[in-house]
């Protein structure tokens, strides 16, 4: 249990921490590997995917008329290594929508979090999100879960592009300043990877680290990080204006 923190925004990390990371390494990473080919071939003209493979090709060190199949064995390479990888992120966002929208995928959270998401809002607090996934598979993935529709619990969504790298303090400053720049010590950010508490600790924000059973950081050292292994154990109160 931690002591009682007062905020006013909420800031949660999604793999590890909102859903067991098997719902991204397993589902989501099998469902978006054999689609990444034929979406890059079926949508020329969409500007996010030209850019995304333009990106692809120039950090690989591909030449620019390289094949699609080139580039698709540097994503699974890429998704092997578990890179977080903005271009990746951006095609893997895309395909996720789709499959979302079709109904073909649906989020699983451990049974605490929405429960406590919803209390949280109902509470006063304002929630956004900070994951490596882009946004529009942040999005996406709330639109189609087991509890039905939660996007609108979100007042904003955060990704590597949009704000930077999870484990460096200059992100969550830009975090802080798309969200109106309040006092960092109105501001909480929970996550599984104590580097990416680090990054929010420097910036002022308060921390709380999952160490969730069967998670890969379950058993990782959190440092001077309140640690839970629950969302029923983190007690946030609504910082007065």
């Amino acid at each position: 249990m931690t002591d009682t923190l007062t905020a006013r925004w909420v800031v949660v990390d999604i793999e590890g921490t909102l859903t067991a990371t098997s719902q991204v390494h397993v589902v989501l990473y099998d469902y978006a590997r054999p689609r990444l080919g034929p979406w890059i071939d079926e949508h020329p003209d969409d500007d996010r995917v030209t850019a995304a493979v333009a990106e692809i090709k120039e950090d690989a060190g591909l030449a620019a008329d390289a094949s699609t199949e080139d580039v698709v064995s540097v994503l699974h390479s890429w998704m092997d290594a578990d890179r977080k990888a903005s271009p990746l992120k951006a095609l893997q966002g895309l395909i996720w929508e789709h499959g979302y929208t079709h109904r073909e995928l649906i989020s699983t959270y451990f049974p605490d979090v929405v429960p406590q998401l919803r209390a949280w809002k109902t509470a006063g607090l304002d929630l956004a999100v900070f994951s490596s996934g882009s946004v529009a598979g942040q999005i996406a993935s709330f639109s189609h879960t087991t509890e039905g529709d939660l996007r609108e619990l979100f007042d904003h969504h955060f990704d590597t592009v949009n704000a930077g790298p999870k484990r460096v303090p200059t992100s969550y400053a830009a975090i802080r300043a798309a969200l109106g720049s309040p006092d960092p010590a109105h501001l909480v950010f929970l996550s599984d990877v104590p580097a990416e508490l680090d990054g929010a600790a420097a910036d002022g924000w308060h921390t709380v680290g999952l160490a969730r059973p069967g998670e890969p950081f379950a058993d990782a050292d959190f440092g001077a990080h309140p640690v839970v292994t629950t969302f029923d154990d983190v007690t946030i109160e609504r910082a007065d204006d």
